[in-house]
């Protein structure tokens, strides 16, 4: 009985076991089922898209920015292959020791790549980790590629600026697109990593210069190597940029004022182009082409003297001496003085208990308007300007051009300054003083001008009384050759003086260079007949300066700043320059002997291209 017992015990316990086993299968089956009903049908869609993004791989192809050329079809600015590193983070199982190998021969932030990785994650795309890499660090790469999987090379072109730093404040430099940035463009081609046109023309026309990337579908194997192309879209160039620069000219200006901060103008007076604008200190935009070293942008952002400035069309002085042809316009205009009219200069001009010094401290003695001009008497100005009053002067130097924007087609241009008696009221709740007018007269107090209105100014002398919009741009053109933008010549406007007045003011800036006793003697070219101003425009009046010898004696910082502006050939105007040394002492000996050797330049230039071409015209190069 007993044993009986047992074997129906056993097989009760055999009968449970069978039925939890059968349980357990049946239920398994059904969950695999299910599973795969749920992954084939549910995901299929989805988990197809996964799988064929883990054998195709799109790679973006970056655009060609277009060219930049000057005036005469020299290129200035062009693109060149570059190589970058990048990854992709899900090809990679080991990161740590795929970035130490990386490292040991190529110099890159380990933590900051893991940081990019972590915050700017989208799957089965690449990271760059490092930009425009060496041929050294290439050939490490593609050596080791077998043991860097998820790790490759792309290439995509650099901008490459031929000239270095020449004319790098007119054509500006790329920079990595922001975060803010890239919020603002919403409907864009950009992406994080991209660069973009942060500065001058290539920020003022990155919509012509861009052009629009292209991609390639690749087949990859495992650890991310490409084996196929399938498909591949080419991208579209950007156009080219044709500049009213002369490179050849912008050189020559560079040379000429090699060593000195400020800036040089030069713009041709029958329609406002602008052939050379220097501003110094400058930088080099091959620096920031792919991606600016932190070293050189501390450098430049600590700079005390501020490259990053265009001083031509950003940088405010007092314009000293050259406001005296405002002065004498305005003053002949308003009838006040005439042509003959002679006023004695003693060395000083008396205005109740003050006495206003004029450059020359034993006195011009009688001098009429020409010879004012030409000897830049202080006195004799003061005395126009006191006569006319503030507001009567202010208005002829907004007729000039001066105290707003020339709108030249670059961004960043500063307005100056021209007080009025109203806005003195408003800005410093102050009432204005005869006293103020007189400083005014000859370009000092308030008045604050840049270079590119200043040149703008003596352009509109040379041609006759016609204020041109400056312009930097000539047009663009695609690669089928088709001229896409190609701006007029605007006329501003015209100076508040008649012709007769005009021809007044030009003979004597005639004088100053070619009359014995003009100030602006040092720019005279022999064969060329010039007309100019000098300037010597006070920073810092300190009593302790005026008894020094020589602006060696003065510390640089409070030295005058020197001003030259002119224009040739007297007859038929080619060419206006204004020079400024920022704290270069006297014009007629810091500024002059510059403004004259660059006119010299362009006009010996301009007539041996006359006279290959047999042409009596200048005209830029027509795309």
């Amino acid at each position: 009985m007993k044993i009986g017992g047992l074997d129906r015990n056993f097989s009760e316990t055999i009968k449970v076991r069978i039925i939890v086993f059968t349980l357990f299968m049946a239920a398994s089956f059904s969950f695999l089922i299910l599973r795969l009903w749920y992954l084939q049908v549910i995901k299929s869609d989805e988990l197809k898209l996964q799988a064929e993004n883990n054998r195709i791989r799109m790679v973006p192809l970056k655009a060609y920015r277009g060219k930049i050329f000057d005036r005469n079809g020299r290129e200035i600015i062009n693109n060149r292959p570059s190589f970058n590193l990048s990854i992709i983070p899900e090809y990679i199982k080991d990161l740590d020791r795929i970035l130490s190998l990386i490292a040991s021969r190529v110099k890159v932030d380990t933590e900051k790549i893991k940081r990019d990785i972590k915050n700017d994650f989208t799957p089965f795309q690449s990271i760059i980790i490092k930009k425009d890499i060496s041929r050294d660090e290439v050939a490490f790469i593609e050596e080791h590629s077998l043991d860097l999987p998820g790790v490759f090379l792309e290439i995509e072109p650099m901008r490459d600026y031929l000239y270095g730093d020449t004319g790098s404040h007119i054509f500006g430099y790329l920079g990595e697109i922001t975060k803010t940035q890239l919020e603002g463009l919403k409907v864009s081609d950009y992406r994080l990593g991209d660069f973009i046109g942060q500065y001058g023309v290539e920020k003022r026309y990155e919509s012509i210069l861009k052009g629009k990337r292209g991609s390639k579908y690749v087949e990859v194997d495992a650890v991310g190597r490409e084996l196929k192309v399938f498909k591949q879209v080419d991208p579209d160039f950007g156009y080219n940029l044709y500049l009213t620069i002369d490179i050849e000219i912008q050189k020559e200006a560079e040379r000429l004022f090699e060593g000195k901060n400020g800036a040089v103008v030069a713009i041709d007076p029958r329609d406002g182009s602008i052939l050379a604008m220097v501003s110094k200190p400058s930088f080099d935009p091959n620096m920031f082409a792919g991606g600016v070293p932190k070293e050189y942008w501390s450098n430049i952002i600590n700079d005390a003297y501020k490259p990053l400035q265009n001083r031509a069309i950003q940088g405010q002085y007092p314009p000293g001496s050259v406001f005296k042809i405002v002065t004498a316009a305005a003053g002949h205009e308003e009838s006040v003085i005439t042509a003959d009219t002679t006023i004695d200069c003693p060395g000083y001009f008396i205005l109740g208990k003050k006495s206003y010094r004029c450059w020359r401290k034993g006195g011009h003695g009688r001098m009429n308007l020409r010879n004012a001009i030409i000897q830049s008497c202080d006195v004799y100005f003061y005395t126009v300007g006191f006569r006319l009053g503030i507001d009567r002067l202010s208005r002829y130097a907004f007729g000039f051009g001066l105290g707003s924007p020339t709108d030249i087609d670059i961004e960043g241009e500063k307005a100056g300054l021209i007080p009025t008696e109203e806005w003195k009221e408003s800005a410093k709740g102050e009432t204005w003083i005869p006293g103020e007018t007189i400083s005014a007269s000859i370009g000092q107090g308030f008045n604050l001008v840049t270079p590119i209105q200043m040149a703008n100014m003596m352009a509109a002398v040379a041609n006759g009384g016609t204020l041109y919009k400056p312009k930097i741009i000539f047009g663009a053109e695609a690669a089928d050759k088709k001229l896409i933008e190609d701006e007029d010549s605007k006329i501003k406007g015209r100076l508040l003086v008649s012709q007769k007045t005009l021809d007044i003011i030009k003979d004597a800036l005639h004088g100053v260079v070619s009359d014995p006793r003009g100030t602006g003697r040092a720019s005279s070219i022999k064969g060329i007949e010039v007309a100019g101003k000098t300037g010597t425009a006070q920073v810092i009046r300190m009593a302790e300066m005026e008894d020094k010898n020589n602006d060696e004696e003065i510390p640089y910082e409070f030295r005058d700043h020197a001003w030259f502006v002119a224009f040739a050939p007297y007859e038929n105007p080619m060419i206006a320059v204004v020079v400024l040394v920022e704290h270069g002492g006297h014009g007629g000996s810091a500024a002059a002997p510059i403004a004259g050797k660059l006119i010299k330049s362009y006009i010996e230039k301009e007539s041996r291209i006359q006279e290959v071409e047999g042409s009596s015209e200048n005209k830029p190069l027509n795309p």
